[in-house]
């Protein structure tokens, strides 16, 4: 998969991690399926913009929080 697709996945995990949270419970809070949250974590699909959306509103972050590149210096 992409760069992009591996980053967002690398930042939706770390996010989720970042709240304590397993795969599980993140995908009950954003309506979607654990297996699919981590699919879409490790970058292998492609993640709608309908499902970009549900993990933000999740994470209680910006849709573009999630698609934003991280720079070196940065942490979530």
């Amino acid at each position: 998969m992409s760069t992009l697709v591996r980053r967002f996945g690398a930042t939706v995990r770390q996010l989720r991690e970042a709240q304590g949270w397993t795969q599980e419970q993140l995908a009950k809070y954003a309506g979607l399926n654990r297996s699919y949250v981590g699919e879409v974590e490790r970058g292998a699909c492609i993640a709608s913009i309908v499902t970009v959306d549900k993990l933000a509103k999740a994470l209680a972050v910006p849709m573009a929080r999630l698609l934003a590149p991280l720079r070196h210096d940065e942490s979530v």
